[in-house]
């Protein structure tokens, strides 16, 4: 496995981060300290770990001490997690965003009423 096939895993992963998870950021590990806490701690360990091993992958003589194997098995956990999440958002997410800010807007409307009433003694 040559450097490049690890920054095309990390990229990959990367990728989906920002596809599924709707993460924002340059590589993998700033999508990971923007939003690593959205993973469960073994998917976010295995992202972490293929992020350091991308960095190593640059310099050459970093690259011969990458376990390709423990690369490899990194990815496919990421993969395999990533891949089954859903896209977050959605038109029903945002009904249900619109309808809990009205709600909270008439709440606090009427105790401001209340309030008002009640200082003037109509109440």
């Amino acid at each position: 496995m040559s450097a490049v096939t690890i920054q095309q895993m990390a990229d990959r992963i990367a990728a989906l981060m920002e596809q599924r998870l709707r993460i924002r950021g340059g590589d993998l590990a700033r999508k990971l300290r923007k939003g690593g806490r959205l993973l469960p701690r073994k998917v976010r360990q295995a992202a972490q770990e293929l992020a350091d091993a991308a960095e190593r992958a640059r310099n050459p003589k970093l690259l011969v001490q990458i376990d390709m194997e423990q690369v490899s098995a990194n990815y496919d956990i990421c993969l395999h997690h990533l891949s089954s999440v859903t896209a977050r958002g959605g038109l029903g997410n945002l009904l249900i965003g619109v309808a809990a800010t009205v709600a909270l807007g008439l709440l606090l409307a009427g105790l401001v009423w209340l309030f008002i009433q009640r200082s003037q003694g109509a109440l």
